[in-house]
């Protein structure tokens, strides 16, 4: 309770203290105003370039998921044509003997 009485006190002063320093009030404002815009930008820049390197990374690290699925790929071909080059093999060394 004593929290929200003394918010509502600090509320009322500070509205009676913009009233009459409204004029210094705005002087404060324009001059925060540039340093907030620029520190504003600035933190854009940096979230922006964060996203941009971590779009990069996932998408080198998808590439890498793709090469590794096709080496897999290859690896499984190459087995599978040896398996029927040996076939083909013992198929003809039997047409040979007969």
């Amino acid at each position: 309770m004593s929290l929200l009485t003394g918010g509502v006190i600090a509320a009322i002063f500070g509205l009676i203290s913009l009233i009459f320093w409204f004029n210094d009030f705005l002087v404060i404002l324009r001059g925060a105003l540039p340093i907030f815009l620029f520190l504003g930008g600035a933190l854009a820049v940096y979230v922006g370039f964060d996203e941009i390197q971590d779009k990069i990374r996932e998408e080198r690290q998808r590439q890498d998921e793709d090469l590794e699925k096709a080496k897999e790929e290859i690896e499984s071909a190459k087995a599978e044509a040896l398996r029927y080059r040996e076939e083909l093999d013992k198929l003809k060394d039997e047409k040979k003997q007969n």
